[in-house]
């Protein structure tokens, strides 16, 4: 009979330690130790059940000249939101996590995907659900004609494996992560070394038998993904739900692609018959108000490889506290305070005795600094009390001496802003060089600094 060890393993980042020990030595984090059984010798079972289908040869060293460089082979699905953030399709062999809040809509919309694929073979495991609850959201999502989709509720992942070898699905989705137990590791679902146990196996499997697999996610509290830091490193790609659950839109962003841009973003709405791609964001983004407001801007930003345009809504009023409450709500607070110090120093408006609130509409988090020269125009625009002029937006970065700064694919955030029916677009005059002799049906203004912005709209 083998012997039985037991380590001890810190909860926020997975150190291990043969003792315990009261502050992680490895993230500093107090009181995150605990102790977790491991079956170490002969007592395990037999690993790697599907090697024997897998036509795996044996491993071996081969030159790099020696490998094929073919275009990896992606699975194009009906989704092209899903298509674009994971950068053009699924591509064989890829292991992607997927994360985000309760009821967001991970599993609608993965077994959306799964029932939507043609011709692949697509096994979905479910630690949570029974089969009965499954098909109830199947027939909701008007998917169960499907002759490629099989169900399986299991959590160990021996019985998973042997089932895997019985059907050789094309395609696996696993919901999710933190319910699996691995038969190697003798602690409960959901601790950190089962989360990495069961993930190393569906990892080892994926990479081997060159099928795609789809782990789903919690996350914590905090917002951050559930389990230690490394199931992040072992994956290929990481895939983040946001969005508020009171709100229609749900954002899926790239944390991480081995094979695509992270820039990417795809948006979508949550209706009674599941997950909805929202092709043109731009028009959600923009409020439909008839009276004209003060404290509204529209801005021209890039999210990947598309351009949006986004409404910033800033509402400046006198404090009544000594100290101005500064609020912002999917804009980065200190950029905030950096324009209101610009706007002081350049302009001699005294934000110092003003409450200052930013939102950026639909609940969506923007970090492209091209945003900055619409936030400075809502600004202005609600400290004068001054609707600005229907059918205008702006594309630019302001920096500290109040210059506007060139910002990047200019074009198509033009081409966007008219597609929309906007009439004036406010550029960087330094944009405005590149554009050259290309004819829009939109008016561009090119203007250098922040009070030339002042005096052409006020």
């Amino acid at each position: 009979m083998s012997k039985t060890r037991s380590a001890f393993f810190c909860q926020n980042c997975g150190h291990e330690s043969t003792k315990w020990v009261g502050k992680c030595p490895a993230c500093n984090e107090w009181n995150t130790f605990v102790e977790e059984v491991i079956v170490k010798g002969n007592e395990k079972p037999q690993k790697d059940d599907w090697r024997d289908f897998a036509g795996m040869a044996g491993l071996k060293t081969i030159a790099i000249n020696d490998v094929s460089s073919a275009e990896e082979k992606r699975i194009i699905t009906t989704d092209t939101e899903l298509n674009r953030v994971l950068g053009g399709g699924i591509v064989a062999g890829s292991i992607v996590l997927v994360a985000g809040e309760p009821g967001i809509g991970k599993s609608t919309l993965f077994l959306q995907v799964g029932l939507q694929l043609r011709g692949i073979r697509t096994l979905y495991i479910s630690g949570e659900e029974s089969e009965q609850q499954i098909k109830m959201r199947a027939d909701r999502v008007g998917g169960t004609q499907s002759d490629h989709f099989f169900l399986l509720t299991e959590t160990n992942t021996q019985t998973i494996f042997k089932e895997i070898k019985k059907l050789k699905p094309q395609m696996v989705i696993v919901d999710s992560i933190q319910t699996l137990q691995s038969p190697f590791v003798e602690s409960s679902p959901g601790s950190i070394s089962q989360i990495r146990e069961c993930a190393a196996e569906l990892q080892r499997y994926a990479k081997e038998t060159n099928t795609p697999v789809f782990l789903i996610g919690h996350i914590t509290k905090e917002g951050s993904i559930a389990g230690p830091k490394i199931l992040e490193h072992m994956v290929d790609t990481v895939l983040q739900f946001e969005g508020d659950r009171h709100y229609a839109y749900r954002i899926l962003r790239t944390l991480k692609n081995r094979f695509g841009s992270t820039a990417e973003l795809g948006i979508y709405e949550m209706t009674g018959e599941g997950m909805r791609a929202v092709t043109n964001p731009s028009e959600i983004l923009i409020t439909q108000k008839e009276d004209e407001l003060s404290g509204i801007a529209i801005a021209a930003t890039i999210e990947g490889m598309r351009p949006l345009l986004i409404e910033t809504q800033a509402l400046v009023t006198q404090s009544v506290y000594g100290t101005p409450q500064r609020t912002v709500s999917g804009f980065d607070l200190r950029r905030l305070q950096l324009l209101l110090a610009v706007l002081e120093k350049r302009g001699g408006f005294h934000f110092g005795v003003k409450d200052v609130f930013i939102n950026i509409a639909g609940g969506i988090k923007v970090e492209d600094p091209s945003i900055d020269l619409a936030i400075v125009c809502a600004l202005l625009s609600s400290y004068e009390d001054v609707p600005l002029p229907p059918k205008i937006c702006f594309a630019g970065e302001v920096g500290l001496s109040g210059e506007i700064r060139a910002v990047n694919r200019i074009e198509q955030r033009i081409a966007e802003a008219e597609k929309l029916g906007f009439e004036k677009i406010i550029v960087s005059k330094y944009n405005a060089k590149s554009l050259g002799k290309l004819k829009f049906g939109i008016n561009v203004i090119a203007l250098g600094k922040v009070e030339e912005v002042y005096q052409y709209l006020f």
